[in-house]
């Protein structure tokens, strides 16, 4: 999700994934069942019915309300049912043993493929899912969107990545807004050779989610998918670019590699040690609530570009709503999903309750949310810098079908050689051998 609730940072939990796990109703083959005609869902929608939902999302209950305030009939029982990787466990638990599984549940983009080749997802095209696609961000879509076209989860938020920076270091040594990354190098040098104690930024040696976002703009293309086969290329030559800039960075010591969110990292906010944030749209929330005495001292910008002149940003975060198979009440579960990302009150709510970023166009185009002034950026309007952002994240990038091996491999070869200060441009070469080894092992065929 958005607010990095989870950070999918799953490293010792990740379950094994196997093709026998394949085995079961297939989502693409739900789009043979008739399309849902308008007396059906009418029908369904007011049956006296019971939906579950799993859910990390804090006080999601009130957007709840809403879908059951139209709905009356449909009564949904919300379930915390953990986060991150105690909630796939539990969902992947109850799937294997064919009971217990939830109607509706919350998935970040990451794992759609996961669970989609498993067979865990239910096609929504036969409940009206296609005609929702053109009121969600073009890049969302994508995310969502099965490999036989199927449409496997309504987005519900996001994280496109920028720059959040201190503009009282800026000015106070002379630093430009950069808008490159050469020109980024420069002034990381630059501040450091000025006051040893400041780092212009922190890249994260154990933070594979913020670093998939920097390859995701770097052009990188690390994963495809068509089925069992799957492509991997972790080491191309933007994935090596990337591991080339801040590795050099790291072993010339203009930029730190502390671990995040730990206590250490925290502290770096307030005392001044880092001077910029290469973070994605939910951060400025979260930085306002963990860095309270920086007041008024940041600002947010586009991430600097590999060519200038050009605006290409990542994705970091986000999650969606999925439709689990085995529900007994497919109709009213989708429409539920359906209702939960579309309706103007409930994704507004998301943004005004829980921080999120948004997912819909509506919302990121509408003034009093892009304008919103935030006082703790100086009364920028950050909502509306992410905004633009969000158009320019690459539509093309996918997800492997077993991320979490791919972070525990990233997080032993190039995260170890950015923490080293090692040769993390070969580091990506030993990520790709493991993980070719370990898809292999698994029963994948590997392009």
């Amino acid at each position: 999700m958005s607010r990095k609730v989870s950070h999918w940072r799953l490293l010792a939990a990740a379950a094994a994934l196997t093709l026998a796990a394949c085995s079961g109703t297939d989502a693409a083959s739900t789009k043979s069942q008739e399309t849902a005609s308008q007396a059906d869902i009418d029908k369904a929608m007011t049956t006296p019915t019971t939906l579950t939902f799993w859910t990390w999302v804090p006080n999601i209950d009130q957007e709840v309300a809403l879908f059951q305030k139209k709905y009356p009939a449909i009564k949904v029982d919300v379930v915390n049912a953990g986060q991150g990787a105690d909630a796939y466990t539990k969902l992947r638990t109850a799937l294997k043993a064919g009971s217990g599984s939830p109607d509706v549940a919350q998935i970040e983009y990451q794992y759609i493929p996961t669970f989609s080749i498993t067979k865990s997802l239910v096609d929504l095209r036969p409940y009206g899912a296609e005609a929702t696609k053109d009121k969600f961000v073009d890049w969302t879509w994508s995310q969502v969107t099965g490999p036989g076209g199927e449409i496997l989860a309504y987005p519900q938020d996001t994280g496109p990545m920028g720059m959040l920076y201190r503009a009282d270091l800026f000015e106070k040594y002379g630093i430009a807004v950069p808008k490159t990354w050469d020109e980024f190098a420069a002034a990381a040098r630059k501040l450091h050779a000025a006051n040893p104690k400041i780092y212009l930024t922190n890249m994260s040696a154990n933070e594979a989610a913020g670093w998939h976002g920097l390859i995701w703009q770097a052009g990188s293309k690390p994963y495809t998918v068509d089925g069992t086969t799957v492509g991997l290329a972790v080491d191309d030559a933007a994935s090596k670019k990337v591991a080339d800039y801040w590795g050099g960075l790291a072993k010339e010591g203009v930029v730190s590699t502390d671990p995040d969110f730990t206590d250490n990292w925290y502290q770096g906010f307030t005392n001044d040690k880092y001077a910029t944030w290469i973070t994605a749209a939910w951060a400025p929330a979260f930085l306002g609530g963990s860095a309270k005495t920086t007041a008024g001292k940041w600002r947010a910008a586009p991430l600097p570009q590999w060519d200038a002149g050009k605006q290409v940003s990542g994705n970091w975060g986000g999650s969606t709503s999925a439709v689990i198979q085995g529900t007994k009440n497919p109709i009213a579960a989708a429409k539920f999903a359906e209702f939960l990302n579309t309706d103007p009150e409930t994704t507004k709510m998301f943004n005004t309750v829980q921080n999120f970023f948004p997912a819909t166009k509506a919302l990121l185009a509408d003034p009093s949310f892009a304008g919103q002034q935030n006082d703790f950026f100086g009364g920028q309007a950050v909502n509306g810098v992410f905004a633009e952002i969000s158009g320019t994240v690459d539509s093309a990038w996918q997800w492997p079908p077993f991320l979490d091996q791919s972070v525990k491999d990233w997080t032993e070869t190039v995260g170890t050689a950015l923490a080293d200060k090692g040769d993390a441009p070969g580091a990506t070469g030993q990520w790709q051998q493991r993980l070719t080894s370990y898809a292999k092992d698994q029963g994948f065929t590997v392009k």
